[in-house]
C-alpha cells in the first residue's frame, strides 16, 4: 500500500515540473512587460493559461506528464480555494447582502430555463440540452459530471458538452477582464460578474484575482452560491426524470443517486472554514499574506496545468449546433448577470 501510494506520488513530478515552468515562463513575460511598459498589461496567471493552451496546441502531453498536470489542474486549485478563505471574513459576506445572493439564485434559474430553451430550439435532444443549461448555470464541467448519471446520459453527450465547457470557460477568464475595463465596473461589480458566470469555482481566482481583493472576494462568494444550487437541481430533475419516464409508459428505472461530494465539494466546505475560523481570529494576522501568495502560486501553477489541458481542436469535433447553443447560453447568462448587477445598483 506505502509502496503504491510512493510510486503514484513520484508520477505527479513530471507534470508537475512541466506545469511550474509554464508558470514561471508567465512571471517572466510579466516582468518582461513591467520593464519595457512600466505596467502588467496581461497578468501572470492570465498569461500561464495562455502560454499552456498555445503549447498544447503544437504538442500533446506524453502519458508520464498527464498525472501531474492533471493533479495541478484539479486538486492543487481546490487547495487554493481552500486558502482564498481566510481572506474572506463574515463581515465581507454581509456586505453582499440577502438581495445580491437572492438575485445570484434567480439568475441561475432563469439561466437554466433560457439555455434549454435555446438548446430544444435548436433541435438538441432533451438530455444534451440539460447538460448544457447545467454547466452554464451552475458550475461548468462539475455539474455535467453530476447531472449526468441523474438524467442517464449518455457518455458522447457527456464527452461533448464536458468539450465546449473546458474551452469556453477558458476564454471567458480571458475576456471577462476585459468587458469589465471596458464597462468601468468596480471591484464588487466586476467580482460579481465574474462570480456570476464564470463556469468554475478555482477559475474565478484566476479571473479576479488580476483585478483585486475585493473583486476575488465577491466573485468567489458568488459563485459558491451557484455551486450550492446543483443539490437542489439534482434533486428536481431526478423527479423530472422519474415522471417523463412515466408519462413515456416505460416503467422507469430510479434516477441513480449522486455521492454527497459531488453536490458539495471538498474544497467549498474547506473554503467556508477557513472563513469561519479567519471570522472567528482564529487565524493569527501575520498568517494571512502567508496564505495569500501560497494561493496565488498554487493558481499560477494551476491555470498553467489548466491551459495544458485544454484542446481547442475538441470544439471542431463536436458539432456546429452544439457550439451555438452553448455559446447563445453563454451569452444568455451575461446578460441575466449585468441586468442584476444594474438592477440592484452595485457600488
Amino acid at each position: 500500500m506505502i509502496l503504491a501510494r510512493l510510486r503514484g506520488a513520484l508520477s505527479l513530478i513530471p507534470g508537475l515540473i512541466a506545469c511550474a515552468m509554464v508558470a514561471l515562463a508567465a512571471v517572466a513575460v510579466q516582468a518582461l512587460e513591467l520593464r519595457l511598459f512600466g505596467r502588467g498589461w496581461i497578468d501572470a496567471i492570465v498569461l500561464a493559461i495562455l502560454i499552456g493552451a498555445a503549447i498544447r496546441s503544437v504538442w500533446t502531453p506524453p502519458a508520464s506528464i498527464r498525472p501531474g498536470v492533471e493533479f495541478s489542474a484539479r486538486t492543487l486549485l481546490e487547495i487554493a480555494v481552500v486558502l482564498l478563505g481566510a481572506s474572506v471574513s463574515a463581515a465581507t459576506v454581509m456586505a453582499i447582502g440577502p438581495g445580491l445572493l437572492a438575485g445570484t439564485a434567480v439568475v441561475v434559474a432563469l439561466a437554466l430555463a433560457v439555455s434549454y430553451g435555446i438548446g430544444r430550439l435548436m433541435r438538441l435532444p432533451h438530455r444534451m440540452a440539460v447538460l448544457i443549461a447545467c454547466g452554464n448555470a451552475i458550475c461548468g464541467n462539475s455539474a455535467i459530471a453530476a447531472v449526468a448519471p441523474v438524467i442517464e446520459a449518455e457518455a458522447e453527450d457527456v464527452s461533448a458538452a464536458i468539450a465546449f465547457t473546458a474551452v469556453l470557460g477558458v476564454a471567458v477568464v480571458l475576456l471577462l477582464p476585459l468587458l469589465g475595463a471596458a464597462l468601468r465596473m468596480t471591484d464588487v461589480r466586476y467580482g460579481t460578474l465574474a462570480g456570476l458566470t464564470v463556469y468554475a469555482v478555482p477559475q474565478v481566482l484566476a479571473a479576479t484575482l488580476p483585478v483585486g481583493a475585493v473583486a476575488n472576494q465577491a466573485g468567489t462568494l458568488i459563485k459558491l452560491v451557484r455551486v450550492l444550487m446543483l443539490g437542489p437541481v439534482c434533486l428536481g430533475l431526478s423527479i423530472l426524470t422519474a415522471v417523463r419516464g412515466r408519462e413515456g409508459g416505460a416503467v422507469a428505472a430510479p434516477a441513480r443517486a449522486v455521492s454527497l461530494h459531488h453536490l458539495v465539494p471538498w474544497f467549498i466546505v474547506g473554503f467556508l472554514l477557513m472563513m469561519a475560523a479567519r471570522s472567528m481570529a482564529l487565524i493569527p494576522a501575520a498568517v494571512l499574506p502567508a496564505l495569500a501568495q501560497t494561493a496565488t502560486v498554487l493558481t499560477g501553477v494551476s491555470m498553467a496545468a489548466l491551459g495544458l489541458s485544454t484542446d481547442a481542436r475538441a470544439v471542431a469535433r463536436s458539432g456546429v449546433r452544439i457550439a451555438s447553443v452553448v455559446i447563445l447560453s453563454l451569452l444568455a447568462l451575461l446578460g441575466l448577470a449585468l441586468a442584476l448587477i444594474y438592477l440592484l445598483a452595485l457600488v
